[in-house]
């Protein structure tokens, strides 16, 4: 048998046992693929990163010596991509994760495949992007972002996270987010493309508690469903692959302290299989 066909065979087989697909891009800052070209949206960079990773997946792939995995982790291991603890005081691990469907259960997973990827104990900050299921003219609520964010602060105390941040976040709902809270938001990200210069009562507020305002590009919705799906489709060269919902996204960026400079970044992405 050809062997491009047999690794492409192999790979369509763990797909279509799979019940969950885990998949990490690798640091893109070493991508050359990647280098090449230069995406107007980071949108377009996740569809690229996850193409070019089960690419590469399915060029090394291998059946496995018993049954197929039920979670299928679609990743080639980088030396670079564990940070040395020699140098990890010296490294800031920032991490923004976008929940793609409800469930807190997503926000434990996500840190915990980022600590276990880059062979760290501890983030040093998460901000966290909700979904926001919202009939038209309903308003972004406190109570939608609770169970969120409970999860946060549980990891938080158990050390996994040092500090935590939103997204997006009005005045008003920062503020009962801010009051609220046992764990308090140390940041807050604003969009610059819906707001061109940062509301002054928002302003005001995070300097009265110490909140540090960040800007961000990020469209409300990073990736689309179908643009998942093609992504999967195109990187596996599969067009009848299963249908695969996306669960969550978790964007890395490993920063040096003395210089602000990345020296990595990257994607973590977890989808579960759905209806046909």
């Amino acid at each position: 048998m050809d062997p491009q066909n047999n690794m492409e065979n192999e790979a369509k087989m763990f797909l279509s046992h799979a019940k969950t697909l885990r998949l990490h891009t690798g640091n893109i800052v070493n991508r050359s693929r990647l280098k090449k070209k230069c995406p107007c949206s980071p949108s377009e960079e996740l569809q690229d990163c996850i193409q070019a990773a089960l690419s590469d997946w399915k060029s090394a792939t291998k059946a496995p010596s018993n049954d197929f995995p039920d979670t299928l982790d679609c990743s080639i291991p980088q030396p670079t991509d564990a940070i040395p603890p020699e140098e990890r005081e010296e490294l800031r691990v920032s991490v923004k994760l976008f929940l793609c469907e409800a469930g807190e259960s997503s926000i434990r997973d996500a840190v915990e495949m980022a600590c276990q990827t880059l062979a760290v104990s501890q983030l040093d900050s998460v901000i966290i992007a909700p979904t926001w299921p919202l009939a038209e003219g309903e308003n972004q609520s406190l109570a939608h972002l609770q169970p969120a964010w409970e999860e946060l602060e549980s990891l938080v105390r158990s050390q996994r996270i040092a500090a935590i941040g939103t997204s997006d976040l009005d005045k008003d709902l920062l503020e009962q987010l801010y009051t609220w809270a046992q764990v308090k938001p140390s940041s807050n990200q604003v969009n610059l493309a819906s707001c061109c210069v940062m509301p002054p009562d928002l302003t005001a507020f995070a300097k009265e508690f110490d909140i540090q305002l960040l800007t961000h590009n990020d469209p409300k919705e990073l990736m689309s469903a179908a643009t998942f799906q093609e992504a999967v489709q195109e990187g596996t060269q599969d067009l009848s692959a299963a249908i695969w919902r996306l669960e969550w996204v978790l964007r890395y960026s490993i920063i040096v302290k003395s210089r602000g400079i990345i020296k990595a970044k990257g994607y973590l992405v977890s989808a579960g299989k759905g209806s046909q």
